[in-house]
Formats: C-alpha cells, structure tokens, sequence
C-alpha cells in the first residue's frame, strides 16, 4: 500500500487503540493484514515506526520522521491535484479563492452551493489560510480573489466588494460575576463597556482578522487587556470564554455553532466594532469571467447571521 492518506490513518487508529485486533475491527480490515502491513514498512525502512511493547503505543523518533514524511506527501499530491486540473478539468474554469478557515466554514456554504448550481462549468479551489497570507498570495496571483471581512485593512492593491456583515458579542460565561441568570443576550446598555473589558480574556491570534477588530476595543477605551490566554483559532478561543476560561469578542456566526449552554451575550454596538464582508481582486488585472460571476453573486447575497 502506497496511498500516504491511508497510511496516516491506519497508525493514526494504531495510536489511539494502542491495539492491533481493536484498532483492524474499526478500520475494518484483518489483524493479520494490518499486523503484516506495519511490518513490511518497517522492514523497508529497516527501523522500528511503533513503539508496541508500551501501552499507550507511541512512534518513535524514527516513526516521527515517517508520520511528518507521509504528511508531506499528501499536501504534495493536493498541490499535484491542483497544477493538474486544468489539464485533467480541461472544460471546466478553476476559480482559486482564498479565505480564512472560521469564516469560511459559515460564509461558503451561504455562498457557494447556489453559484456552483448556476455555473456547473466552473471548479473551486480553496486556500484556507490566514488573513495576510490570503492578501500576499492574491497580489502573487496565486489566488483568483480572497474572501475575507474588515476590508478597511486591505493593501491599496486590491479592489474590494462589500457586502452584508454581523454583529458581535462579549461572551459572559455563568463562572463570571457579571453572568446574569435566565438570560441570554443582555440590553447592550446594561454593562458598561470599558468595565467588561478589563476583565481576564481569550483570545486570538494577532494573525487572525477578529484580532485586529479586539484591539481596536481596547484602544477604542483606553484599555490595556488582561489576556490570559491566545489561541490561532477563534472556535476554540469562544469555546474556552464559553467554559468560562475567560470572556471574549466573539462573531454570531461562530458562536451559532456551539452548544447550547446557560451564557449571557453582551451584544457590541456597532460604532465599537463593525464587521463587513468583502470579496477582494488584484487591482489591474483581466479578471476571469468565473470571478466575476463569483463577485456579482456574492453582491447578490446579504448575508448577515443573527443569533436569537
């Protein structure tokens, strides 16, 4: 077996079943096959991948190098993927968008499902990454056109449509002392704002677009944060306030998607922080017909998540 996808996954399974027999039962392959298989590529690299005389079981360092090696190979063959589909989708048009991963999660599908259902010659390829790293690959032309919000940030080398948008909320979790109980979201009066954020914090990283909006609260009152905690993502940033790690700023749209649970929302008025979506092309450029299609969709749209 060669396919590094499948691979990754088999010891994945070996690692936390730390057992051939359970781990073979849930892949649904045969013990012997999977015993025999771990065998054969230790063999081919002539060194041990599985540390097994000790339960849990753990790869070894050699182990390590091969997991990061078959990594590797799959973001290898989905770059392959890619260069390729042109030739292999010679009657389709590639449109290569950008977009950060949280927001992605939301806004793609209010997008995307209608537009390629009106447009079945036409393919997508996304680059889920980091805002900045979204707006370099746009003005390297690795990217037809990046997805994004806070457009007031962008590069001067870029054109921008703007289009819907959502509110934004300090998570109150009911370990705090300003927690309300019975209720859900609060009057946006009813804290004062500079009082709230001088509480302990949760947040994201200084990469992320909702990071650059915090700090501008901050600023906004003249306050210094009190971060406890900073995290790459979002999600887990409004799961950790929600469990009551801190409080944070969090966007309808993220927190729609958690679990039900006893929280207040203190909802932000929208002259502290206001957050639109945009859809960003390289300025002076020949766009593909695909993009313009994808822009006049999405100024089509007005997507605007609300939380009751």
């Amino acid at each position: 077996m060669k396919d590094p996808e499948i691979l990754i996954h088999y010891l994945d399974v070996l690692l936390k079943e730390s057992n051939f027999t359970r781990a073979a039962r849930e892949l649904y392959i045969s013990q012997p096959y999977l015993t025999q298989l771990i065998k054969r590529i230790e063999r081919k690299l002539g060194t041990k991948i599985l540390n097994r005389d000790v339960v849990p079981y753990t790869l070894t360092k050699a182990g390590v190098i091969y997991y990061k090696y078959l990594e590797t190979a799959i973001t290898n063959n989905q770059k392959l993927e890619d260069k390729l589909t042109p030739y292999t989708y010679p009657n389709k048009e590639i449109v290569r968008i950008g977009i950060l991963e949280s927001l992605g999660t939301f806004l793609l599908p209010e997008l995307l499902p209608e537009f390629l259902a009106q447009n079945p010659n036409i393919k997508i390829q996304l680059t889920e990454t980091y805002p900045r790293k979204s707006e370099a690959q746009l003005l390297a032309e690795q990217v037809d056109c990046y997805i994004g919000q806070t457009p007031e940030s962008l590069s001067s080398g870029l054109d921008f449509y703007v289009n819907g948008g959502e509110n934004y909320y300090i998570i109150i979790s009911p370990k705090s002392k300003y927690f309300k109980k019975g209720r859900f979201i609060l009057e946006p009066d009813e804290y004062d704002i500079k009082t709230i954020i001088k509480e302990p914090f949760v947040v994201s990283s200084s990469n992320s677009a909702i990071r650059h909006q915090v700090n501008g609260v901050f600023q906004k009152f003249h306050v210094k944060p009190n971060i406890v905690l900073e995290t790459n993502s979002i999600l887990t940033a409004t799961n950790l306030a929600i469990k009551g790690v801190g409080l944070t700023i969090s966007a309808a749209s993220i927190i729609k998607r958690m679990n039900q649970t006893p929280i207040n929302l203190l909802p932000l008025n929208k002259n502290i922080i206001t957050v639109k979506y945009f859809i960003a092309v390289k300025k002076g450029i020949k766009q593909k017909e695909g993009v313009k299609k994808l822009i006049a969709k999405f100024m089509e749209k007005n997507i605007q998540p609300n939380i009751r």
